[in-house]
């Protein structure tokens, strides 16, 4: 998978969201609770392995994220980015102000070890 290269080397935190509402247009900020926040090997070990996840083809089931993260950078600002994850599609939406358009969907290969090693990792964040 393809972040904003730039991005992710100024990512200084990431917080981990869980959704429970359906998501608004796209572009626009997911709703959802902050139930982590990740720094420094934290972090690098999640945008590690996010970024290992194999690419793949479409599949669609309308798009029903259940987590997201969202990157920092040392202001705390916006999120440079946030990546929406829908496990059951293996779709990703992708957006923040350093995203180009040509990241803002993707898609991953659900059968491989990044892939099936990411959803545990989002859990353990809310134990």
């Amino acid at each position: 998978m393809q972040l904003p290269a730039e991005a992710v080397a100024a990512t200084v935190l990431i917080e981990v969201v869980r959704y429970s509402t359906p998501l608004p247009n796209k572009g626009a900020a997911y709703p959802g609770r902050a139930v982590a926040h990740w720094t420094g090997s934290e972090a690098a070990e999640a945008l590690t392995l996010i970024e290992n996840l194999p690419s793949s083809q479409q599949h669609r089931c309308g798009f029903s994220p259940g987590w997201s993260v969202r990157a920092y950078e040392d202001s705390l600002d916006l999120a440079l980015f946030e990546a929406a994850f829908c496990f059951r599609c293996h779709e990703v939406h992708v957006h923040g102000t350093a995203v180009p358009d040509a990241l803002a969907t993707q898609f991953f290969d659900a059968d491989t070890p990044p892939a099936q090693a990411l959803p545990g990792l989002l859990r353990a964040a809310t134990a």
